[in-house]
């Protein structure tokens, strides 16, 4: 299982290094994530949000790395079985990978570079820990070298040396009706060799010692033919072979000490017998034990965390935050009205008016935030229009630039949910831009692609009616943060996010809705998305004491405007609750009611009114497909 695991970590740190080195957007786990995004039925999507709020993409990481763990730890268990089989799952491993990194919306070829690289070092890996691990076989065919019978001892002693030969043919004599394959018979020589009276010019004669053989006081040639192991003839009576050895009994024979692997020692009386050393084997034959292991997963280990941790950094290089904090915008054309007196209600634990930067909410489907430096930003506009437009970041800044408070709200919100802010925003006007590029007649959607391939669909009616939409480069006062769109995102009051505030925008093509659909109106979601009239309570949340408590919370109905809050406790009469004031229409709106609680538990409901007279419907309706509805309650303890 270790051995798998490593060689994940392995693979996906070198992965990780080269994506730093070539396009972020070719990380494995980042393109599966993608794939898993865009593929979540909506029910899956609401839970994920309703469960782990902005860190679901966090969450989405995590899921796919353990999924990765198991799945690695199973391919290490088959590889110290069959090497092979380790091989064909880090194959699935890549394929997955890369099928991944080609469904991406703007996929390269250099996208797949990641994974192949990562899976070929993994395998590398994989073969080496299986190997330092004792999972590789014995090669096959592999004999042990051969081991003369006999070899010189200390003094000019001979003895015997006993080895265990690999095959098990070699560890008996021959038969005797049968010839040792590469000697003749004692006292014969076989048909193709020169008479045994005669020697070739290569070799000695018969009745000389050359200079490498045992010295005269060791058995005739004739007695033990070289290559018969354990000294015997085929047919005859083994050959004396001299004194009794020190330290080994006189009854045991060569073949006993061959099978126990111990090595004889004639020289030194009394001292035990030695182990002799195995063989030298092939490499698929080594065992080097824990040490080796140990050594091997060491490296691992380090390579994966060493290549993780460059990725990282080389991923870093694209950071835009000392672009973003250089950025200097122009003073606005129409600046936002002031805050008037009484905005914010100043009650603990109420959201307040304006939300900061950091606190709002942010639902999208990058997983890896784009990187994109406003000396590169450039807007198209382009489609069904008489004059296609191509802005620059510059260019967008020399336009009269307006400033509004607008309050923006997640589609995947849940009734009472937290995915919705206000902000101060700073941008061009988008029907100032769209008018310049005059869009033709049939055309009703803006379809904005971001940066990493997303796109919505924008109703071009809603844009030109007057609202003020627009391609924010500000909020709160700052630059936009990356998270939220810098250098450039939309921002249009009324609608849901998800067809009117793309992030990281860098197309618009005007089209209609019946020839382009969105990301989500090609997952079943409604492709105009109003923003319902909805309300929240936030305080109080958690137990009381009986007496005047205040109930507050805030209300929403964008470009429509609230215009009365009503709170119930017990299903009991509604009760008209005070209104903060607001700086216009497209913002929510703070609101208080004073109850006087009594000792229990109780329920409290709420309700909105717009503007148009319209009232918070009490029908639950969950967020897809075109957001959420019902009252939001509470239940409280008074003690």
């Amino acid at each position: 299982m270790l051995v798998g695991l490593l060689t994940a970590w392995v693979a996906l740190g070198v992965a990780q290094l080269v994506a730093g080195l070539s396009r972020p957007q070719g990380s494995p786990v980042a393109a599966v994530g993608s794939v898993a995004i865009d593929n979540t039925p909506p029910a899956v999507k609401n839970f994920a949000i309703a469960t782990f709020g902005s860190h679901d993409k966090l969450a989405l990481v995590i899921g796919i790395l353990v999924l990765l763990a198991v799945f690695s730890a199973v391919i290490g268990v088959l590889a110290m079985h069959r090497l092979s089989y380790g091989f064909a799952g880090l194959g699935v491993f890549a394929l997955v990978g890369i099928l991944a990194e080609l469904d991406q919306p703007k996929a390269a070829a250099v996208d797949v570079l990641p994974t192949l690289i990562g899976a070929a070092v993994g395998a590398y890996a994989l073969y080496q820990l299986v190997r330092t691990a004792g999972g590789l076989p014995e090669r096959a065919g592999y004999q042990a070298p051969a081991v003369p019978a006999t070899a010189r001892g200390r003094g000019g002693t001979s003895a015997p040396v006993f080895d265990v030969p690999a095959d098990p043919a070699l560890a008996h004599p021959a038969p005797a009706d049968t010839a040792p394959p590469d000697n003749a018979r004692a006292g014969t020589a076989p048909a193709d060799t020169p008479p045994a009276d005669t020697a070739p010019a290569d070799t000695a004669p018969a009745d000389t010692a050359p200079a490498d053989t045992p010295p005269a006081d060791t058995p005739p040639a004739d007695t033990a033919p070289a290559d018969t192991p354990t000294g015997r003839s085929a047919g005859t009576d083994p050959a004396p072979a001299g004194p009794p050895l020190a330290g080994v009994p006189a009854d045991q024979s060569p073949a006993d000490l061959a099978a126990s692997g111990t090595r004889p020692a004639p020289d030194f009386p009394g001292r035990p017998p030695q182990p002799r050393r195995p063989p030298a084997g092939p490499p698929g034959n080594w065992q080097p034990g824990r040490r080796g292991f140990l050594t091997a997963s060491a490296i691992a280990l380090a390579a994966g965390g060493i290549g993780a941790f460059a990725g990282r950094a080389l991923l870093e290089r694209s950071n835009v935050s000392a672009a973003r904090a250089s950025v200097r915008f122009p003073r606005p054309a129409h600046p936002a009205p002031p805050l008037p007196p009484g905005t914010d209600l100043d009650i603990k634990g109420l959201s307040p008016f304006i939300t900061p930067n950091g606190s709002f909410y942010r639902v999208d489907t990058a997983l890896i935030l784009p990187q994109v430096a406003p000396q590169t930003w450039h807007l198209r506009i382009h489609g069904m229009v008489e004059r296609e437009i191509n802005i620059s970041f510059d260019q967008l800044l020399k336009r009269p630039l307006i400033e509004d408070w607008i309050t923006l709200c997640c589609v995947s919100n849940p009734v009472a949910g937290p995915y919705i802010g206000n902000a101060k925003w700073l941008g061009t006007s988008l029907a100032s831009l769209l008018r310049t590029a005059r869009p033709r007649a049939g055309a009703d959607q803006l379809l904005c692609t971001s940066t990493d391939g997303f796109t919505s669909g924008t109703p071009i009616a809603t844009v030109l009616d007057g609202r003020d939409a627009m391609l924010a480069v500000a909020m709160n006062g700052t630059a936009l943060p990356v998270a939220h769109g810098f250098p450039v995102r939309m921002v249009v009051p009324g609608l849901y996010g998800y067809v009117s505030a793309t992030k990281w925008v860098t197309d618009i093509k005007v089209t209609t809705y019946a020839a382009e659909p969105a990301y989500w109106a090609q997952r079943g979601w409604s492709q105009r998305g109003p923003i319902k009239t909805e309300s929240r309570i936030d305080v109080p949340s958690g137990p009381v004491t009986a007496g005047k408590t205040p109930v507050a919370g805030v209300a929403w109905a964008q470009h429509k405007g609230i215009d009365a809050v009503h709170v119930r406790v017990d299903r009991g009469p509604w009760e008209q609750a005070r209104l903060a004031t607001v700086p216009g229409i497209d913002t929510w709106r703070q609101w208080v009611w004073d109850w006087d609680a009594t000792h229990g538990t109780h329920v409290i409901e709420a309700r909105a009114t717009d503007a148009t007279g319209y009232t918070q419907t009490a029908v639950q309706e969950p967020p897809e497909p075109n957001g959420a509805s019902g009252y939001p309650s509470i239940t409280v303890s008074v003690s």
